[in-house]
């Protein structure tokens, strides 16, 4: 029986890939399916490291290697600053860029400035390199080895929050630079903004949690980010509370009076909720006879919303108290059914409860930054009038501190709804028709 001419042709185009794939990889050809069969859908798997984990190499030179078990996708990784296979692997510590190369099966990096002796390298590769089928890896891997000491065995771990959005930083860029150093170890936050650093050296580091916008793994302008000191003995935890460092004195950006006697105010950026404003520190003054105005309370938006919305559920139980006369009698309780008991979820969700109490425990741990206040007067504001409403002292999250002010007018509120004409057709004839 005649085969085919195309699928003869397929065969011979699977064996020229293998061919050259054996050769220009430098490994024997892996096993793969015949034409036909299933469809491929394991990731690639890392077969050999160079250096390996845990190897010390004092004159170590020449490229780094990660081979995989088939070729990988040259693109893997898609953009960034860095893009593809560079933004799926992370050496460090190193002063620079470094160099990464695509070979079939295998990757090779070098650092720009040359391997320096007597370091630890953490050689880290990121989860997103795929096969040429698409396939990709989940798990990312950590390679460690060094040019000249015997591995440390420090550690520094922790967890990256967003201080104003009361979130984890997932995926935030950490630095860990041993001091006075400023090359650092560098690493990437999970989805829950955990992120750690074993086998390092010990002593004392600047530690930076970055929300890396451009890809960059560097701390640029107007990224937020958050910094610390931490002294690693055999080991450390911190917490980071990444927010945008605005060296500019905050602005009030508008007063919208929301009542008689309620003005919101919107500032250009939150405030440090660890210096608090208190009534001192608003002058309010009608125009253009600038006639002050006494201020009762000044506090954050959420308090007042909070403090509002407490008020009205407590009107709305004492109505719902007066109304019970009205209620009907209770019933006798209905009689409970044993319902049949669901069978257990095959999927634990407990760790995912535990983390997110957890990160809730650390969001508790400071005050929560707001650029949203209430101002409440003693007496009503009158309706059309002009006001300037100055705020002294008002500090944001980088301590910067200035002076806010703003002018705004008081809403003169709508005249009611006229009354509904009266019916001159349809209306009862008097005496005198």
């Amino acid at each position: 029986m005649a085969i085919p001419a195309q699928r003869v042709g397929w065969q011979v185009e699977i064996a020229r890939l293998l061919l050259a794939g054996a050769l220009g990889g430098g490994a024997c050809a892996n096993m793969t399916e015949p034409p036909g069969g299933p469809p491929d859908s394991t990731p690639p798997h890392v077969v050999l490291v160079r250096p390996e984990s845990g190897a010390v190499v004092p004159t170590f030179d020449g490229d780094a290697v990660v081979r995989f078990d088939e070729v990988i996708d040259q693109l893997s990784g898609g953009g960034g600053a860095t893009g593809g296979l560079a933004s799926r692997v992370i050496l460090s510590p190193v002063a620079g860029d470094v160099k990464v190369s695509w070979h079939r099966s295998s990757i090779h990096l070098k650092p720009a400035e040359g391997w320096k002796k007597g370091r630890v390298y953490h050689l880290q590769l990121l989860p997103g390199i795929a096969d040429l089928r698409h396939n990709t890896m989940k798990q990312g891997t950590m390679v460690i080895f060094s040019t000249g000491p015997a591995l440390p065995h420090a550690a520094l771990s922790g967890t990256a929050l967003q201080w104003v959005d009361q979130h984890v930083l997932a995926q935030a860029v950490v630095r860990a630079a041993p001091l006075p150093d400023t090359t650092a170890y560098v690493t990437i936050a999970d989805s829950g903004g955990a992120f750690s650093f074993t086998n390092i050296p010990r002593g004392r580091y600047r530690v930076h949690a970055i929300q890396d916008q451009n890809g960059n793994r560097r701390l640029d302008a107007r990224e937020p980010f958050d910094s610390a000191t931490v002294t690693v003995d055999s080991s450390a935890v911190v917490t980071l509370w990444a927010f945008p460092h605005d060296t500019i004195a905050p602005k009030l950006h508008a007063a919208d009076p929301s009542d008689s006697i309620t003005i919101r105010l919107t500032f250009s950026q939150p405030l440090d909720p660890r210096r608090p404003l208190d009534t001192t520190a608003v002058r309010l003054v009608s125009l253009p006879d600038s006639a002050p105005v006494h201020v009762r309370a000044l506090m954050t938006g959420p308090l007042y919303d909070s403090l509002q919305a407490r008020a009205r559920a407590i009107a709305d139980s004492l109505r719902r108290a007066k109304d019970t006369t009205h209620a009907a009698q209770p019933g006798p309780a209905p009689r409970q059914t044993r319902l049949p008991t669901a069978a257990p979820s095959k999927r634990d969700t407990t760790a995912f409860r535990l983390d997110t109490a957890r990160i809730r425990q650390l969001l508790r741990q400071r005050p929560i930054p707001t650029d949203r206040w209430v101002v409440r007067t003693v007496r009503p504001l009158t309706p059309g009038s002009k006001y300037l409403i100055r705020i002294h002292g008002a500090v944001n999250l980088t301590g910067t501190v200035g002076d806010a002010q703003t002018v705004f007018v008081v809403p003169v509120p709508k005249p009611p709804p006229p009354a509904p004409a009266h019916d001159s057709v349809h209306a009862k004839p008097g005496k005198g028709s």
